[in-house]
C-alpha cells in the first residue's frame, strides 16, 4: 500500500509500533542494573521512565473514549522513585501500557477521531489526545535511548542508519 493512502489511525499504529521497537532495542543491549542507572540526582533511570510510561499509559487509555485520562487512582508522584522492580517485572509493565495502547488504537474509528474527550479536566479531541501521546512517549523513548548511549558508549549499537 503506498503511503499516501494510510488512514491516521494506521499511521499512528506504524508510529507506536517504531517507538516501541527502538525503544526495545535500546534496552536489549543494557543489563538489569544499567536500568537503574542515572546520571544525576535530577534524573531518571531507565526503570523510572518505564514505571512512568506504565502510569500514564494505564491512566490515558483506560476507558479512553468514556473518563479523563487522568485517573484520580493514578499516583503520579510514585512513577518517579524507583521501585527496583526486576527487569522482567518491568517488562511486564511496559507491554501492559502498550497492550493498552494498541487495544485502544485498533478499535477506534475514523469516525471516533473528532470526538471529544478529556484529559486532565481539559477537553480536547481524540486526535489531539493521540497527539499528545505521541509527543509524550516519543520524549522518554529518546530518553531511553540517550541513557543507553551514555552507558554502552562506543559499545553502542546504533538503532538507526549509521554515521558514514
Amino acid at each position: 500500500m503506498d503511503r499516501t493512502q494510510f488512514t491516521y489511525l494506521e499511521f499512528i499504529k506504524q508510529q507506536f509500533t517504531h517507538f516501541k521497537k527502538r525503544a526495545e532495542e535500546a534496552m536489549e543491549q543494557l543489563t538489569e542494573p544499567q536500568w537503574h542507572w542515572k546520571p544525576n540526582e535530577e534524573s531518571n533511570s531507565i526503570a523510572v521512565i518505564i514505571q512512568h510510561l506504565h502510569g500514564n499509559m494505564n491512566s490515558r487509555w483506560v476507558n479512553f473514549l468514556i473518563s479523563d485520562g487522568e485517573k484520580q487512582t493514578r499516583k503520579r508522584d510514585m512513577e518517579f522513585i524507583d521501585q527496583h522492580f526486576t527487569k522482567d517485572s518491568l517488562m511486564q509493565r511496559w507491554n501492559q501500557g502498550w497492550d493498552l495502547l494498541f487495544k485502544v488504537i485498533e478499535n477506534l474509528k475514523e469516525e471516533d477521531l473528532m470526538k471529544t474527550i478529556t484529559i486532565r479536566n481539559q477537553s480536547c479531541s481524540v486526535m489531539h489526545a493521540i497527539q499528545i501521546e505521541i509527543a509524550h512517549i516519543s520524549y522518554h523513548l529518546g530518553q531511553i535511548i540517550y541513557i543507553g548511549k551514555q552507558i554502552k558508549n562506543q559499545d553502542w549499537k546504533i538503532l538507526s542508519i549509521p554515521k558514514g
